[in-house]
């Protein structure tokens, strides 16, 4: 990603990512197990949240702390595409460019033409039994996404157990949330978290990837 301030470089102390509209902790997770020390931001109480936790408006908080930060992820809200909500991708872009520091913004795909040159991720390329896909824009660090298979496995209707050979659809109301928190990789979550979460493994590679460029880049 490119920036106007450097990051700051330490071998000891772990890079800090800052989580912003973080719910349940999803994303959180895949970049603390890529090697960030994360911190996530939520206007709602989030209980769940395994880390440091700032009941805060996101926008709000970015601007007046988010250059503190080393990587700053943001997920604004994607309701706006199933019933009546601001969009918030453009205002959340704004806050994290005036920041100086590298970024992600993810949404759904059909946040598409409001994003910039945004990579997708699928939930089967990670050898999950679901299509969930997630749209990825950068402040430009360009990272390689695993390869996206073809999706020939039927999906369960919403609400039924997964049928043999099936794959779920983990949204509204759906049955089986013991059998999504093993697929998604989940296992603190609750049905609310779930059926909008970002799978860990989405940002725990987008994570590696960002390392091992800033690390090259500081060699």
């Amino acid at each position: 990603m490119t920036q106007p301030t450097p990051i700051r470089r330490d071998h000891i102390r772990r890079p800090r990512l800052l989580d912003l509209f973080c719910c349940q902790g999803g994303a959180s997770m895949g970049y603390q197990h890529a090697g960030f020390d994360v911190t996530g931001v939520d206007i709602h109480p989030q209980p769940r949240y395994p880390f440091t936790f700032v009941q805060a408006e996101a926008i709000e908080f970015v601007r007046e702390h988010g250059a503190e930060f080393d990587v700053i992820h943001a997920s604004p809200p994607c309701q706006r595409y199933s019933r009546d909500h601001p969009d918030l991708i453009a205002p959340t872009r704004a806050a994290l460019e005036a920041t100086g520091r590298p970024w992600v913004i993810e949404n759904v795909e059909e946040a598409a033409p409001q994003l910039r040159d945004p990579v997708t991720l699928c939930a089967a390329a990670f050898g999950m039994r679901t299509y969930r896909h997630r749209l990825f824009e950068t402040s430009g660090f360009a990272f390689t996404p695993p390869q996206h298979p073809a999706h020939r496995a039927p999906l369960t209707k919403m609400g039924r157990p997964r049928a043999a050979g099936h794959f779920a659809h983990y949204v509204g109301n759906f049955s089986g949330v013991a059998d999504a928190r093993l697929d998604l990789r989940v296992p603190w979550m609750n049905r609310d978290g779930i059926r909008e979460c970002i799978p860990p493994a989405y940002t725990q590679w987008i994570g590696h990837q960002f390392l091992t460029h800033e690390r090259t880049a500081a060699a």
